[in-house]
């Protein structure tokens, strides 16, 4: 691995996780690990240009459809694909056709840039996610191998353990705390030959006591009120929490923001 690296720009593509939910901003705004990685390498190199074109709830079809011609046709040093997560986690899902999507995205971005950066996605511990952990590691194991045909970089943030602890991910379940963002992009900043500026990233937060019983009861029933009910609504009825909005930062553009 590198440890002079420098780039001179980055474009994020995929789904809420590369968004940055729920990474908020006092703007009502959402930060995440691609804003905070582009922040560091913009401090490094003048001029540094981002883009992020991640949309929450897209599919790998729509990332494909949506982001994959716009990031090829930017040309950037680094492109960072995430995508896939939201497919397997739909009552019925295709992994061959994911697959197939996953694999069209890498053969048309991996010439087009000069570091593409693939992920092995973190997932927390809990009884909904177990039912769906085998597709998610048929995915994962898709992009291991297209990563090593390609020459594309993989972050493992699927085997960190920190990443699995519920105190790193928000209240909905589904996304990562401001914490749980910034190990992220520690991740990905030392994957892509950065020297470390955490070299704990992946190490277990210290034990505290759990919440008992009772307390944990009353936040089930406000996540599935809140949260669960919702998303099941959204998939009995084909919509999404990103339909209608735009792409995060469209265009490729010099970036002055978050560092750390």
């Amino acid at each position: 691995m590198q440890t002079n690296a420098n780039h001179t720009s980055l474009v994020a593509i995929g789904d809420s996780f590369t968004e940055g939910m729920s990474d908020l901003l006092p703007d009502g705004s959402y930060r995440g690990w691609a804003d905070v990685l582009a922040g560091r390498m913009a401090a490094r190199t003048p001029g540094f240009r981002y883009a992020n074109l991640a949309v929450r709830g897209k599919l790998i079809g729509q990332i494909v459809a949506e982001q994959v011609d716009v990031a090829a046709a930017m040309q950037p040093d680094v492109i960072t694909l995430v995508g896939g997560l939201n497919d397997t986690l739909r009552p019925k899902c295709d992994m061959g056709r994911v697959r197939g999507l996953l694999e069209e995205a890498v053969e048309r971005l991996a010439p087009s840039c000069k570091q593409l950066v693939l992920m092995r996605s973190p997932a927390r511990q809990g009884p909904v996610l177990e039912r769906f952990r085998p597709r998610m590691e048929e995915l994962f194991a898709c992009v291991d191998d297209l990563a090593a045909r390609h020459g594309a970089l993989v972050v493992d943030l699927y085997g960190a353990p920190s990443l699995a602890d519920p105190r790193l991910w928000d209240f909905d379940r589904l996304h990562l705390t401001a914490e749980g963002h910034r190990r992220v992009a520690e991740a990905v900043w030392q994957t892509l030959g950065y020297e470390a500026e955490d070299t704990e990233w992946h190490t277990p937060m210290p034990a505290t006591l759990p919440p008992g019983w009772a307390a944990r009861r009353i936040v089930d029933v406000r996540f599935a009120r809140q949260h669960l009910l919702p998303w099941i609504v959204r998939r009995l009825t084909g919509r999404s929490s990103g339909d209608g909005l735009p792409a995060k930062r469209a265009e490729l553009l010099p970036y002055e923001g978050p560092a750390a």
